[in-house]
């Protein structure tokens, strides 16, 4: 009777034993925000992404794209942030053509902020486009994400690039902890640091700097792989023209970032739709919450889910708020925008847009 006890106790013990080892030790049931996004391929959802994500301050300012800190970016649905980097005496900035024009901080600042954000929405996939202005080494941005964590969490492909049906699930991406994605413009190598991957191999894009609507055409402007295979970005954000040279339309943000109308970002998707038979993976916007979450919406919609949001989005700035680094509070709700000098000094008033336009004119300009 002992030995039977003994051998039914073995066999118990070995049914749990193999249960421990092929039952997975999580499974994400809610994957940015739906569970219906869960088993869907990251190459087929589609992120609204913010472009010049740091360059933060009141719309007033010419020198800015966004008005809101990255934390509250985040915290409202931006999935995809947008960075312009530099080399200034050996460290990475993130500034708007120069340093002198605007000074948006420290990579790694910018950085830690990201990682305390994704620390604490551990259901979310978050990609990174750094803008390579120097044309720094990959090394030198894989050594601040690893001081700052993020290379604990960064996605690195078994081969690159990868079609955009080639992609993880959002689920198996979130249950394996490696949940953001950071694409270089240039300069990426992936056998020095295989989580920063090559933009234009992995990503096509359309025009930029667009100062007519009618170029909201979903045409190719930028790659360097295979267009009818590869994830690609839209470029929605519309420029005028001031002592030469685009800034943003800041009058036209609500008609721009509707989402439908002549001109709007429903728009420009459904002539992604017609022009490229797909739409669009990432939205690229200007002061994204004009339009009181219109540009979340058409993201929802191409998505095939529901855009609820359970705390109202924010509200632009007011006209006489400062710039900032957009370094804030990790969770949602009340947050607190930091300063920085060389940005500060671009407040919203009248003086500091001509003062910034001076500038525009004298630069060269890269947005």
């Amino acid at each position: 009777m002992k030995l039977y006890a003994a051998g039914i106790l073995a066999i118990l013990n070995a049914a749990l034993a193999v249960s421990a080892t092929t039952t997975p030790a999580k499974r994400a049931t809610v994957c940015n925000g739906h569970a219906e996004l869960c088993e869907r391929s990251f190459g087929a959802v589609t992120y609204v992404g913010t472009h010049d994500s740091y360059a933060i301050g009141a719309a007033s300012n010419l020198a800015v794209n966004q008005d809101q800190d990255i934390t509250t970016q985040l915290n409202d649905g931006v999935r995809m942030l947008q960075m312009q980097a530099h080399n200034q005496n050996n460290v990475i900035r993130l500034c708007h053509s120069t340093c002198v024009l605007l000074d948006g901080g420290t990579l790694e600042t910018y950085l830690t902020t990201v990682k305390s954000w994704l620390d604490a929405n551990p259901n979310e996939v978050l990609s990174l486009l750094i803008v390579n202005i120097d044309n720094m080494p990959a090394s030198a941005y894989g050594a601040v994400f690893t001081k700052v964590g993020l290379d604990a969490v960064s996605y690195a492909p078994p081969s690159t690039p990868l079609a955009a049906t080639a992609w993880p699930t959002l689920g198996a991406m979130i249950d394996s902890g490696k949940r953001l994605v950071t694409f270089l413009d240039n300069q990426a190598d992936t056998a020095a640091v295989p989580y920063l991957l090559d933009e234009f191999t992995n990503v096509w894009e359309t025009q930029f700097n667009v100062i007519d609507v009618a170029k909201f055409d979903c045409s190719v402007n930028r790659t360097k792989g295979d267009t009818g295979t590869q994830m690609f970005l839209v470029n929605h954000f519309l420029d005028k023209v001031l002592l030469g040279q685009p800034v943003p339309f800041v009058e036209q943000l609500n008609v721009t970032n509707a989402a439908s109308g002549a001109g709007s970002l429903g728009a420009h998707v459904q002539t992604c739709r017609d022009n490229q038979g797909r739409a669009p993976n990432f939205l690229l916007v200007d002061f994204y919450e004009y339009g009181a979450g219109s540009v979340f919406e058409v993201a929802a919609g191409i998505n095939g889910v529901t855009y609820a949001p359970t705390t109202p989005i924010a509200t632009p700035r007011s006209a006489n708020a400062t710039s900032g680094t957009g370094a804030s509070n990790t969770t949602g709700g009340n947050t607190t925008k930091g300063g920085n000098g060389a940005a500060s000094a671009f407040s919203g008033n009248v003086i500091g847009s001509l003062v910034a336009g001076i500038a525009f004119a004298c630069s060269a300009l890269v947005l």
